[in-house]
């Protein structure tokens, strides 16, 4: 999560100034699309609001190894190119650019780390955004509150609530009312691939039934349109069927065709609507009799899940997981357990 700085609304409509900068969102939503295309991360869940951004990211350095050199370069120069056309979009990079990064074998080895580095991608996301809004501006100094803050999610528990708290942080900061209102979500993003793919199969049904009436010969293959969710990581792992592996994404569009959680895009997407319901006590329906399938599955009561969900940030501040798994994990500086506030525990149903 990045947040602006002054407390002002830099990236929606800000009182302080009184101008409108709704527009910078589409700047952050742009560069998400490109660094999906070409950095070796995962864009699960993103959020943007008019004074912070929310993303879920995950690191694959997996997917990095399957690329060579000549590749890592071209990645690498698409994403910190050499040459910009008149729009200010890479150029695609010359042999002798390519030469200079695929021929020096540590430089290389830099630039594959850096490539699935989760905090190269908020460096040069948020100094590019920075950079932009203060030429805008005229003026200089900090635009985001210092460095990005990042809690790790270490079990399937915790990327699904903090997927699901993200993609409902414009429901619960009364900004939208629906999921379909949610601007600069992926969520949105989900639902408009959804009605997409929906009225491209009617419109190929009502071909079809044209093409038995008339009987004149019709194309085979039609033009591929992209989905507006292209750039984001599918939702199911697919773990019945899918093998094993990093899955590089065949459109070229995000990094891998992997997914993050071992549920339907559906069920998904109703997951999402039916705790947006919850939440929103204003909102119309009624809590179900039965609970989604995902919760029992998992064994998420329905106290615990809107818990999650409604204070995410509260209730993980460094790292995200049921407490027992937390306390596998050490901390990189010192090699200690992490801290577990005894809430959270509590939340749980461990003793503190």
């Amino acid at each position: 999560m990045s947040r602006t700085v002054r407390g002002c609304w830099l990236l929606g409509d800000d009182a302080v100034s009184g101008k409108n900068f709704d527009y910078r969102k589409d700047w952050i939503e742009n560069q998400l699309r490109h660094f999906a295309a070409f950095f070796g991360i995962d864009l699960p869940s993103f959020a943007i609001l008019s004074n912070h951004f929310h993303l879920v990211l995950r690191s694959r350095p997996d997917v990095v190894d399957t690329w060579d050199d000549t590749e890592v370069a071209r990645r690498w120069l698409m994403i910190c190119p050499e040459r910009t056309d008149a729009k200010g979009d890479p150029m695609a990079p010359s042999q002798a650019e390519l030469d200079g990064i695929r021929n020096v074998p540590h430089r290389v080895a830099e630039i594959r780390l850096r490539l699935s580095n989760i905090s190269w991608w908020m460096r040069l996301l948020n100094q590019r955004i920075a950079q932009r809004a203060n030429n805008e501006d005229e003026v200089e100094g900090h635009f985001f509150q210092g460095r990005f803050k990042a809690v790790p999610l270490v079990d399937e528990e915790a990327i699904l609530a903090c997927s699901v708290y993200v993609d409902l942080n414009l429901i619960r900061a009364c900004v939208a009312e629906t999921l379909e209102m949610s601007d600069h979500t992926s969520a949105q993003r989900r639902i408009e691939s959804v009605r997409a793919s929906k009225q491209t199969s009617e419109e190929q049904s009502c071909n079809s039934l044209d093409q038995e009436s008339i009987d004149t010969p019709t194309p085979t293959t039609s033009p591929q349109t992209r989905r507006p969710d292209a750039f984001l990581s599918p939702v199911n792992l697919n773990e019945a069927i899918a093998t094993a592996g990093p899955h590089p994404s065949e459109s070229g569009e995000r990094c891998s065709d992997k997914g993050f959680v071992a549920i339907s895009e559906e069920a998904y997407l109703q997951l999402l609507d039916w705790t947006a319901r919850q939440l929103a006590s204003e909102k119309p329906g009624k809590t179900p009799s039965d609970l989604p399938p995902i919760l029992k599955r998992l064994g998420l009561s329905p106290t615990l899940w809107f818990t999650l969900v409604a204070n995410f940030s509260e209730v993980f501040s460094t790292i995200a997981g049921r407490p027992e798994h937390i306390d596998h994990e050490r901390t990189k500086q010192t090699g200690r357990r992490f801290y577990i506030p005894r809430h959270t525990r509590m939340l749980f149903g461990q003793a503190a």
